[in-house]
This record gives C-alpha cells, sequence and structure tokens, in this order.
C-alpha cells in the first residue's frame, strides 16, 4: 500500500474515536438536559418558595425562583453545546465518508494492478 493510503487509514481511525468520543459527549449532554428538565418541572409543580440545592457536599436553603433561573441558564448552555456537538458529528461523518471512498478507490486500483501483471 502506498504512503497516501496508509495516511488515509491512519486518518479515518483517529477520525472514528473522535467521533466516538463526541457521541459519548454528546449522550452525557442529552442526559444531563433531561435531568435538568426534570429538576425544572418539579420546581414549578412545587409550591414551596424555598429549596435546597446543593453546593459541593452541602445543601443550601435558597430560593426556588433563583434556583429555577439557574437550572434554566444551566439547560441553555447545554443544549448548546450538544448543538455545537451535532455539528462536530456531521462533520466528522462527512470527513469519515470522503476517506472511506478514498480509501476504497486505492485499494480498487491495487487490485487492479495486481490482476494486471
Amino acid at each position: 500500500m502506498s504512503d497516501d493510503v496508509n495516511t488515509s487509514i491512519q486518518e479515518f481511525e483517529r477520525s472514528r474515536i473522535q467521533l466516538s468520543a463526541i457521541e459519548n459527549q454528546t449522550q452525557s449532554m442529552k442526559i444531563q438536559s433531561q435531568v435538568i428538565s426534570e429538576a425544572l418541572d418539579e420546581l414549578k409543580s412545587s409550591k414551596e418558595e424555598k429549596v435546597y440545592k446543593a453546593v459541593g457536599n452541602i445543601l443550601i436553603l435558597t430560593d426556588a425562583k433563583k434556583v429555577s433561573k439557574d437550572l434554566e441558564e444551566q439547560k441553555e448552555t447545554i443544549d448548546l453545546r450538544a448543538k455545537t456537538l451535532k455539528k462536530q458529528e456531521e462533520n466528522l461523518m462527512g470527513k469519515l465518508n470522503k476517506l472511506k471512498t478514498e480509501i476504497e478507490k486505492a485499494q480498487t486500483g491495487n487490485e487492479g494492478k495486481k490482476e494486471g501483471k
């Protein structure tokens, strides 16, 4: 195999690993967003004006509206991050498909040369 094909294969493998990492991060963001949504739903259905908020290893009694606002901001940030990861994932998929095509063409070309000999 030529150096170009080996380089493409190595790049393909690196991109595949990177895609896997991005998919894991995306899944983590979805779970975090879901957990925050559930917490927000609970806060909205609760009549309490004060709630406990975890800060490090302790719980602090805090205004429910402030906690709700903080959670909404966190959810917004997480959803934005998930959107960015989705774009990265799409770009990597395109790159992987392009590399796959290049590698397949090179391998098909090499097989044709071997048969011609």
